[in-house]
């Protein structure tokens, strides 16, 4: 996946220990059978953050979604570590809230800290006892390997059905002062649009109050994350969390002037770029979708009509099988919510090699299909629609539907 540039931001390795003030570390505590495989890791700041975030919309809640917020309730939106293990959801289990707390309060006694401060996250599989016995024995080797480049194992400790760790950092200036931001992610598969869709953990050194990251992330959520589809299912889990400790030393942005624009933008680049990951990752997956709806009457509509669209299993079936079966697409055009002149919308394919005009004023042109088979041979599918009717523009990611993804599912829990 390629990362897109934007001026005055300059991408930097580290993911959540780019920033300042940050370590991190994981290990296998015993959760996962495979030795190989970090289950449990931990990102930590040297002093307090504000913090922020946004959870699961499913009724049904894992346990440590539900420690988390109340944490950050009982700090005043304070938090400064991570504890999260994969392979188990800690979701549906009588004992849940009972064990994420405990866990916590582990973490908390390990680093010396407040356990209100402690934000919680779980994956894995859901319904299973969560054991106590690998945090106990382990905590305190997780708390003592923290280093300011432990990002990595971090990053491995989240993954489950991932094929790969998704990590990723900026930095901009403000006011004369270098201020970073970086993130770690997991996700390949139950992700659905509405955040939360995955495991996200976001850090940064800027002195911002919670307030202003609070509202920058429910922004940037319904632009990002929340036009994000894998399969149609929404986690138990999904926790996306924002922490930032003020050790850039810039002047503290309370107000939305053009600090807060500049790490605004800072923030939806890594979000963006996250999101863009998780889409390529997507379970069994062998093309990253990304479906712009341009000439729009308003957002909300864009984001609808593109949804729709990264949603549609026969289009994604198409793009796994490299045909460029546009009526798929007009009719997950069709079928969306929202109003607009189906006789105005026109539809182009491109990728790294080249475009191809398939629809215009909602019908079909003459297209070469051997070009468009070439055009969507790449990893990386870009569907255009203009409908034609205003000139609003919104994005959405998903990936293509494979043999592979039902064979992952399958057997999931062996």
């Amino acid at each position: 996946m390629n990362k897109k540039i934007y001026d005055g931001y300059t991408y930097v390795d580290g993911g959540v220990c780019a920033a300042k003030g940050f370590t991190a570390n994981g290990l296998n505590c015993g959760l996962n059978p495979d030795k190989n495989k970090n289950d449990l890791g931990m990102v930590f700041s040297e002093v307090p953050c504000v913090a922020a975030g946004v959870y699961t919309q499913n009724k049904v809640k894992g346990a440590p979604v539900t420690v988390t917020k109340e944490h950050l309730k009982k700090s005043g939106n304070k938090a400064q570590a991570v504890i999260v293990n994969s392979k188990n959801a800690n979701t549906c289990n009588a004992d849940g809230i009972e064990k994420a707390e405990k866990i916590s309060q582990l973490a908390a006694d390990a680093l010396g800290i407040d356990v209100n401060l402690v934000i919680n996250a779980s994956t894995g599989v859901i319904g299973q006892i969560i054991p106590i016995e690998p945090f106990e024995e382990h905590m305190k080797e997780l708390a003592d390997g923290l280093t300011a480049d432990g990002n990595d194992k971090a990053a491995n400790a989240i993954m489950t059905t991932d094929t790969v760790d998704k990590q990723v950092a900026v930095q901009f200036d403000i006011d004369g002062v270098t201020c970073t931001l970086g993130g770690m992610a997991k996700g390949s598969g139950m992700i659905h649009p509405n955040m939360a869709t995955t495991l996200n953990f976001i850090t940064s050194d800027i002195a911002i109050t919670s307030e202003l990251i609070q509202k920058a992330l429910s922004e940037i959520v319904k632009v990002t994350y929340n036009c994000l589809s894998v399969d149609g299912d929404q986690s138990t889990n999904d926790t996306l969390t924002v922490m930032a400790n003020g050790l850039a030393g810039n002047k503290l942005i309370d107000t939305e002037n053009e600090a807060y624009e500049k790490f605004k933008k800072a923030l939806y680049i890594v979000m963006e770029c996250m999101t863009m990951m998780l889409a390529s990752d997507g379970e069994g997956a062998t093309k990253m979708i990304e479906c712009t709806v341009a000439g729009a009457p308003d957002l909300d509509t864009a984001i609808i009509v593109a949804k729709s669209v990264i949603r549609s299993p026969l289009t994604k079936c198409a793009m796994f099988g490299e045909d460029a079966n546009w009526g798929r697409i007009l009719c997950a055009i069709g079928y969306a919510e929202a109003d607009f002149d189906i006789d105005k919308v026109a539809v182009d394919l491109e990728s790294e090699f080249g475009v191809v005009p398939v629809c215009r004023n909602g019908a079909g042109v003459p297209f070469s299909e051997e070009k468009a088979a070439k055009v969507l041979s790449s990893d990386e599918i870009h569907i255009n629609i203009d409908l034609g009717i205003g000139d609003v523009t919104a994005k959405a990611w998903g990936c293509d539907l494979t043999y592979d993804y039902v064979k992952i599912n399958g057997d999931y829990r062996s």
